[in-house]
C-alpha cells in the first residue's frame, strides 16, 4: 500500500532528480555550448588613418576574393545562421549582426544603401564548393551557393580606441579572437542541427527559421530534408576539428585576441585536413606558439618575411596563407589534377603590390601602403623636447638593431640596402638575433624548425621538414594555377615578388624598423608584454598575466590599458605594469588572460637592465624617465 508519506517521498526524489538534472544540464551549457564575449560600447565615431591609400585599394584590400572559404559554409548560410545562444522563443539574433561580430574582434563593415556589409576581412564571391569539390547547390533552387572566406584584412587591420574615438589601422595587428569565432560558429551550427531533430523541434523552431532563410517560404519538405543532410555533413566536419583539438588540447596554448599560432594551423589545414584521415591523424599539430598579428606595412620590401625570418618570396608567402584559411586544393586525387586549387593567385599578386608601390628611394619614400603616423589631434600633442631626449636614446640603444629612423638620411643610406637583384629590385637585409641572445620565447622558432610531416609520394615532396616542405607543396600549387591560366614564363617573376622561393628555420627572430610601432600592441612576436614602457623595463618588472581584448589605447604607456580605468600619469608602476597587489585589478570580462608563464607566452628577453650583455639582457637598464623619453620617440617614426 502506498502512504501520503511514500508518495511525498517519491515526489521529492523525483525533484531532486529533476534539479541534479537541470544543473547538469546547465552546467554543460554554460562550459559547453556559450561563448564568453566581451561588451563593447557602440563605435560613435570611427576615423582611418591616412596611410597612403585611396578608397579603392582599401576595399579592395578588405574584401577582395582570395579563394577561401574559411567558414566552411556558405554566404547564404552564413547570414541565415543564428547566434551561439540556446532559446526556447524566437529568434536570439544573427551570427552576422555586425554588432555581434564586433565583439569578436571583427571590425564593421560600411554601410551602404541601408545595408549593412561584412565585416572588414571577410570576401564573398565565386562558387562554394563542398569537401570533394562540387559545387555546394542549394536544396530548393539548384542553383550553386557563395563562397564566404577571409582576407589579409581579417588578421591585418588593427584598431585603437581612445576617449570615443575608434582609429582603424590598415595593416596593423588585428585585435579579433579567432578560436572564440570557431567556438561560435560551431555551436551555432550544432543547435541548427539539434533543433532540426523530431524531439527537439518541439521546444525550438530555430532549424524551421534557417530553412525558412536559405530555401524560402515555398520550400518542400523535401528541401528541408536535404538541407538537414548539409547542416549534419558540415557538423560532422567541424566535429573532426573539434576532435583532433581535443587530441593536441593538452600540449596547446590558447591564442586569445590579438594572437595566432598561424604557422602551425596553416600547417594542420594543408597536410592534415587537406590530405585526408589518415594524413590528419599523422600530421595535426598542437597550436604551441602563438603570435601576435603582425603588421605588414614596409614588409614586401624585407628580405625575409615571418618573425622567425623564415620566407622569402610573397607569393609563397600569400599563397599559404590562403590555403590555410581554407582555399579548397587538390592533393588527393589525380584524375581532377593534383595541385587545382580554387586560390586567387592573381589577387594575392595586386594585394603584396598595392601594400609595396614603387621601389622606395630617399627621394620617393615608401610608396603603396606607409606606416601610420601619430594623430596627434586624437592621442594628443607630442612632447618634442622629451622626444629629442628619446631620440638620442633610440641613437645609443635601438638603431644597431633596429636601423636609423625611417625617412632619415641614415636609413636610405645604411648598408642593409642590398644590392638591386637580377630585376633590379633592391631590398632590406633584416637582422636576426638568435633566441639565445634575445631571450625571448623560443616556441615560434623551435616549434617551426622541430616540425615534421608526412607527405604521400605522389607528392614529389623531397623533404619531410614542415618549413621546406610547405614551401615546396605551395609553389606547386602556384605553378599548376599559372599553367591553367597560360601566365607566360616571362610575367610569372614579377607576380612572385621578383624573389625565389626559398624557405628557412633559423633559431632566430628578426628585427624589423620600428615606423608606426605606435599602433602594434601588444608587444614582442607573441605578445606577451602589453605595452612598450613594461617592454623597455626588466623583466621582473613586467605584468605576469593580464587580459587581451581590451581597446582602449593608453598614450602614456603606449599599448593597450591593462587596468579596469586608467591609473594617474603620475603612477606610471600601475598604470603601466599593473598592480602587484591585486593581480585581478585588471580583469576584462570576456577577455583573454594572458599567463606569461607558459611556453608559448613568456614575456621574458629584450631586456633592458643591469648586467652582462647575455640572456636575453640587450642593453642598459633605463630610468621611467628614459623609458617616458623613448616612447615620446617613437609617437615620431
Amino acid at each position: 500500500m502506498i502512504t501520503k508519506r511514500g508518495v511525498k517521498t517519491g515526489i521529492g526524489i523525483v525533484a531532486v532528480v529533476i534539479v541534479a538534472v537541470s544543473l547538469i544540464g546547465f552546467k554543460l551549457y554554460r562550459d559547453k555550448l556559450t561563448v564568453s564575449l566581451p561588451d563593447y560600447a557602440p563605435i560613435k565615431k570611427a576615423v582611418w588613418l591616412d596611410q597612403g591609400w585611396d578608397q579603392n585599394q582599401r576595399e579592395k584590400f578588405h574584401h577582395a576574393d582570395q579563394g577561401t572559404q574559411t567558414l566552411n559554409i556558405p554566404y547564404e548560410w552564413f547570414i541565415a545562421l543564428e547566434q551561439p545562444r540556446l532559446s526556447l522563443v524566437g529568434d536570439v539574433g544573427r551570427l552576422s549582426d555586425p554588432a555581434y561580430l564586433d565583439r569578436y574582434g571583427f571590425i564593421p563593415g560600411a554601410t551602404r544603401g541601408g545595408e549593412n556589409q561584412l565585416p572588414v576581412g571577410f570576401a564573398r564571391a565565386g562558387t562554394m564548393r563542398t569537401a570533394t569539390g562540387q559545387p555546394w547547390l542549394n536544396p530548393r533552387t539548384k542553383e550553386p551557393m557563395t563562397r564566404l572566406g577571409f582576407t589579409c584584412a581579417a588578421c591585418h587591420t588593427g584598431r585603437l580606441a581612445y576617449r570615443g574615438t575608434t582609429v582603424l589601422v590598415e595593416g596593423g595587428p588585428a585585435l579579433t579572437d579567432l578560436g572564440k569565432f570557431r567556438q561560435g560558429l560551431g555551436i551555432s551550427v550544432l543547435l541548427t542541427k539539434l533543433s532540426s531533430g523530431r524531439f527537439l523541434s518541439l521546444f525550438s523552431d530555430r532549424f524551421d527559421r534557417f530553412a525558412k532563410n536559405v530555401l524560402g517560404e515555398d520550400a518542400s519538405q523535401e528541401d528541408k530534408a536535404e538541407l538537414r543532410q548539409q547542416l549534419t555533413a558540415v557538423w560532422d566536419q567541424l566535429d573532426v576539428i573539434r576532435k583532433l583539438d581535443k587530441k593536441v588540447a593538452e600540449t596547446s596554448v590558447d591564442e586569445g585576441y590579438g594572437r595566432l599560432d598561424a604557422l602551425n594551423r596553416i600547417g594542420n589545414q594543408v597536410f592534415g585536413l587537406s590530405l585526408g584521415p589518415e594524413a590528419r591523424e599523422k600530421n595535426y599539430a598542437a597550436t604551441t606558439a602563438p603570435v601576435n598579428f603582425p603588421h605588414i606595412w614596409t614588409t614586401p620590401w624585407f628580405d625575409w618575411v615571418q618573425y622567425n625570418a623564415s620566407i622569402m618570396q610573397p607569393m609563397v608567402r600569400n599563397a599559404g596563407e590562403a590555403m590555410g584559411v581554407s582555399a579548397l586544393i587538390n592533393l588527393t586525387d589525380p584524375g581532377k589534377g593534383l595541385f587545382s586549387s580554387e586560390v586567387q593567385v592573381k589577387a594575392l599578386a595586386n594585394i603584396e603590390k598595392s601594400i609595396a608601390g614603387n621601389q622606395p628611394s630617399e627621394t620617393n619614400g615608401f610608396t603603396g601602403l606607409t606606416a601610420p603616423k601619430w594623430p596627434e589631434e586624437i592621442l594628443g600633442p607630442i612632447d618634442t623636447a622629451l622626444a629629442a631626449r628619446g631620440g638620442a636614446l633610440y641613437d645609443d640603444l635601438c638603431k644597431g638593431c633596429h636601423l636609423p629612423p625611417v625617412g632619415t638620411k641614415a636609413f636610405w643610406d645604411s648598408k642593409a640596402w642590398l644590392p638591386p637583384n637580377s630585376f633590379n629590385q633592391r631590398y632590406l637585409e633584416i637582422k636576426t638575433k638568435t633566441i639565445a641572445d634575445l631571450g625571448t620565447d623560443p616556441a615560434q622558432a623551435e616549434d617551426m624548425r622541430n616540425r615534421k610531416v608526412v607527405i604521400p609520394d605522389s607528392l614529389g615532396i623531397a623533404t619531410n621538414e614542415f618549413g621546406p616542405a610547405l614551401g615546396q607543396l605551395v609553389e606547386k600549387v602556384v605553378t599548376h594555377w599559372y599553367d591553367a591560366h597560360n601566365v607566360s614564363e616571362s610575367e610569372r617573376p614579377e607576380l612572385n615578388g621578383f624573389r625565389p622561393n626559398l624557405i628557412q628555420h633559423p633559431l632566430a627572430y628578426k628585427m624589423r624598423p620600428l615606423n608606426g610601432v605606435w599602433a602594434t600592441p601588444p608587444f614582442i612576436h607573441n605578445g606577451a608584454v602589453p605595452n612598450i614602457y613594461a617592454l623597455l623595463s626588466p623583466v621582473s618588472e613586467r605584468p605576469k598575466t593580464f587580459y587581451l581584448g581590451r581597446r582602449e589605447y593608453d598614450p602614456v604607456c603606449m599599448g593597450y590599458q591593462i587596468t579596469a580605468s586608467a591609473a594617474p600619469e603620475d603612477n606610471l608602476d600601475l598604470r603601466c605594469l599593473g598592480s602587484k597587489t591585486d593581480p585581478e585589478a585588471g580583469r576584462f570580462s570576456g577577455g583573454f588572460k594572458l599567463d606569461t608563464a607558459l611556453r608559448g607566452n613568456r614575456n621574458t628577453g629584450h631586456e633592458f637592465n643591469d648586467g652582462p650583455r647575455a640572456n636575453g639582457i640587450i642593453g642598459r637598464k633605463l630610468t621611467p624617465d628614459e623609458r617616458r623619453a623613448l616612447i615620446e620617440f617613437l609617437k615620431t617614426i
